[in-house]
């Protein structure tokens, strides 16, 4: 007896060998529907095969899904439990949802399938997949960033990685009930993004860095001018004076591309109130310092770092790639100075994410940053019933020589930045 893939891969080839792409450019979603479930029930009398109806619905969604959408990852791009899709070849789909990655019950029909429906991806956003530029960094149409490696350079077949477009933002009030973060955390971060401190978010891939941003982002005043800079756009801010700005890889010819740092540079030309790129990951973080040293306080970005101190490391690292005749010494005064506040964001085993820790860049005892740390999660390495990490968001209370003390005096919001520690028994400030 034939299995239902062999009969689905056999309709498929014949419907698709009869196929007029043209044809199915000029008509809609629900027409094309209809002539694939005329063509699918005529195969099946024609070969004289027995499936049921629910099968044969099954079969013109897998069409339908192929030839408008993406194949079998349409129904994992509708589902908005899922946050994370993994493809690695062919028979190995993997997801992540409420935070844990699971294998997904779907594949492709073979490679082939697979490095076709990659190649639509990369076209319909203007980007281009090939043997000669086997990686492929894009943003959907819905926003979903996407990441795509093609063999050769992917050995066991073609490789893509799709973050999600969340439909919603996520709030700090959100951050709070999701156990991410504390209440008095959310009213401190509130106020540094209001008081226009310079602020950096640390944190592994998948961690939250881009929803901390975002969440960040809405406490910035609406009379100010931002300009917004990243690789695939997923930054959504709610004020109304906003530029946005994406960066482009290089064309056929190897010509064109706009980095990062090009934009950066361009963006001091645009008289911004604050700069936000996406994800400092190069040369850019020079830039990016010199703005934050000229003018632009308010600032923000983020970057890959395991702790704050090896966030400085980072950025440190990131501007030598930019400049090689700044000593050592200058690059980190030059840090100090514009950096006043870095964010640790962790995704923790359990699947949560975690604010681990809000550090206050102080200055420099010799060669060495001195960092106060403000919050921390102190974990309990005890897990409930269910499989939850549980743990105390702690502080030591803030410093009245600290940048944001001084900075939350200076706009008015001294009475709210007290109410945070108040509520806290070992809050209160520190002399």
């Amino acid at each position: 007896m034939i299995g239902t893939k062999a009969i689905y891969v056999g309709i498929r080839k014949q419907i698709f060998d009869a196929l007029d792409p043209n044809a199915i450019a000029n008509i809609d979603k629900e027409q094309l529907r209809r002539q694939l479930a005329n063509a699918v029930d005529l195969l099946i009398q024609r070969e004289n095969l027995r499936v049921p109806r629910t099968t044969r619905d099954d079969f013109v969604n897998s069409l339908v899904n192929e030839l408008v959408g993406l194949g079998p990852l349409q129904d994992l791009m509708e589902d908005d439990t899922i946050t994370d899709i993994m493809i690695n070849g062919a028979d190995n789909v993997f997801i992540e949802r409420n935070g844990l990655v699971e294998r997904a019950h779907i594949d492709f029909i073979d490679e082939r399938q697979l490095l076709e429906i990659a190649k639509r991806i990369a076209t319909r956003v203007g980007r281009r997949v090939d043997e000669s530029n086997p990686t492929c960094d894009a943003r959907l149409e819905d926003g979903s960033r996407v990441n795509i490696v093609i063999p050769p350079i992917a050995i066991d077949g073609t490789a893509i990685s799709i973050r999600k477009f969340k439909k919603q933002s996520i709030d700090f009030q959100k951050l709070c009930e999701f156990g991410a973060m504390s209440v008095e955390m959310a009213q401190v971060l509130m106020v540094a993004a209001r008081c226009r401190l310079n602020i950096l978010i640390s944190g592994g891939t998948g961690s939250g860095k881009t929803t901390m941003l975002n969440a960040l982002s809405q406490y910035i005043s609406e009379k100010e001018r931002i300009v917004t800079i990243e690789d695939a756009a997923e930054l959504r801010l709610l004020q109304p004076h906003v530029v946005r700005l994406e960066t482009r890889t290089a064309g056929i010819e190897n010509t064109g591309a706009i980095s990062q740092r090009d934009l950066v540079i361009n963006s001091l030309r645009m008289r911004p109130d604050r700069i936000i790129v996406g994800e400092c990951r190069g040369s850019e973080a020079f830039e990016m310092l010199q703005a934050m040293n000229t003018g632009h306080d308010g600032s923000m970005s983020t970057l890959h770092a395991n702790t704050p101190r090896d966030a400085l490391s980072r950025v440190e690292s990131m501007v030598m790639m930019a400049t090689n005749n700044l000593p050592l010494e200058a690059i980190r005064r030059s840090i100090v100075s514009a950096v006043d506040l870095i964010i640790q964001v962790n995704r923790l085993h359990d699947g949560s994410r975690k604010v681990m820790n809000i550090s206050e860049v102080m200055g420099l005892e010799g060669d060495n940053v001195v960092l106060e740390e403000i919050f921390r999660f102190q974990p309990s390495y005890q897990q409930s019933e269910e499989g939850v990490l549980e743990g105390d968001f702690v502080t030591t209370g803030l410093m009245k020589r600290s940048i944001l003390f001084e900075k939350a005096r200076f706009f008015g919001l001294e009475a709210r930045l007290s109410e945070a520690f108040k509520s806290i028994e070992s809050g209160g400030y520190r002399s």
